[in-house]
């Protein structure tokens, strides 16, 4: 069985290893500037329910300062940790003052080890729950920048201060265009929590992970661990889709992000030349309540419309993600580059994408902001696959299936005579 420091330790270092490490950066090669460090904020529910005592006998605070010693200690040089904590200091009745108990107890910056250690040693339980507060300061406490910021929120309960609501908020600072993520992190096997903590993680694009049990921690330290291959770049690039390909936006291979409406369709450009091949794949993150039955399409058409590839995934009932990508070259839509008698440059086509989806919202549902998109383009060398072997056609074709037919029979023929014979002299 694994004990609480363990349990609790592997449970933190899975999610940082995951938040401080970034999906693919932006390929436009000819504008990308130096990447900024990881900058990751640690937000920690110092309420009065994380006294409990039901994680191996021992309270809920005392397993996560350990488990933050042990982050602290293995967190990569590189890496800008800040600390928040919600709910740490005051210690009266009054709601509305106590609502407003958040701090930042270590500023985002190179890791002081000694002070941060220090800082979370001598927290004590004691007031409300802030969440949706400490998370929107949590987002001015990292700033902006043309990297992803992380949050890891680390808690035991809901919010009880709402307004503002926690996944309100969330939803808020995605529509900023922060390039903000939360992932979040439950300590309480209870229902109402994990879908606050899941809201949240979905409406930024994070993760969440619940302590539960060791095969649970486990098999999710394993899949953060297997996600984060790469120490940190930049977020994906913000461009804003169009309702038509004539002045959509131009797009060189790299990761975009955009947010489409319920049942829009958006349109982008991207250039290909001839002997090169197109690969792109579209994934809309479903943040909100959504009718069961939805799908979305990614098309791609030549400028006047006529449409060369699709790729469409449908789904049924709640998912996290929807995607579908494609894949396509000239000599896929069966236009072969002719040569050039000169040495001039070969004009590229330019590919209409179409990103739609069908989506429909619930009673009640927000439709604004937009859902969010990921856009992932990717322009190489054309590789088509090599052809099958040719069996001829009409006559031909018969004449080999005739002696393919006769050639079976023979020999089946031979071996139930030679089995018979061999059967009657035993």
């Amino acid at each position: 069985m694994i004990n609480t420091r363990r349990r609790s330790t592997a449970v933190l270092i899975g999610v940082l290893a995951a938040t401080t490490l970034t999906g693919p950066a932006p390929a436009l090669a000819d504008n990308e500037e130096p990447a900024e460090p990881p900058k990751v904020e640690l937000v920690l529910d110092v309420s009065g329910s994380m006294r409990a005592n039901d994680i191996d006998g021992r309270s809920r605070i005392s397993v996560a300062q350990q488990a933050f010693n042990e982050v602290v200690d293995a967190l990569p040089a590189e890496t800008q940790l800040g600390i928040r904590v919600l709910g740490a200091t005051y210690r009266g009745k009054d709601k509305k003052q106590g609502c407003l108990d958040t701090q930042q107890i270590v500023p985002v910056g190179p890791v002081d080890r000694t002070a941060a250690k220090a800082a979370v040693a001598t927290l004590r339980p004691t007031g409300f729950t802030p969440v949706g507060l400490a998370l929107r300061s949590a987002a001015r406490d990292l700033g902006t920048g043309t990297t992803a910021r992380r949050i890891v929120l680390i808690t035991d309960g809901e919010d009880t201060c709402a307004p503002p609501d926690p996944c309100e908020v969330a939803r808020e600072l995605a529509a900023q265009g922060t390039k903000l993520v939360v992932d979040t992190l439950g300590l309480a096997p209870d229902e109402k929590v994990r879908k606050q903590l899941l809201c949240i993680a979905t409406a930024t694009g994070g993760t969440y992970t619940a302590a539960q049990s060791a095969d649970e921690l486990t098999g999710r330290i394993k899949q953060l661990v297997e996600r984060a291959k790469e120490t940190y770049t930049a977020a994906p690039t913000v461009v804003t889709g169009r309702a038509g390909c004539a002045d959509a936006p131009l797009l060189a291979p790299g990761v975009y992000a955009d947010r489409e409406a319920f049942s829009e369709h958006r349109w982008y450009r991207v250039p290909v030349r001839p002997g090169q091949e197109l690969r792109a794949s579209v994934s809309v993150a479903l943040d909100r309540p959504v009718n069961p039955d939805h799908a979305v399409l990614l098309r791609a058409t030549a400028a006047d419309g006529r449409e060369l590839v699709r790729g469409v995934d449908a789904g049924s009932g709640r998912t996290d993600v929807v995607s579908a990508g494609l894949r396509w070259s000239e000599t896929a839509d069966g236009v072969s580059p002719s040569p050039s008698a000169t040495d001039a440059p070969v004009p590229a086509t330019t590919v209409c994408l179409v990103v739609s989806n069908a989506f429909a919202p619930r009673p009640g549902t927000r439709a604004e902001p937009g859902m969010p998109v990921e856009l992932t383009i990717d322009v190489v060398a054309s590789s088509p696959a090599p052809a099958a072997p040719d069996l001829g056609r009409g006559w031909v074709l018969l004449l080999l299936l005739t002696l393919a037919g006769l050639l079976t029979g023979l020999v089946v023929g031979l071996l139930t005579r030679w089995w018979v014979a061999t059967w009657r002299t035993n």
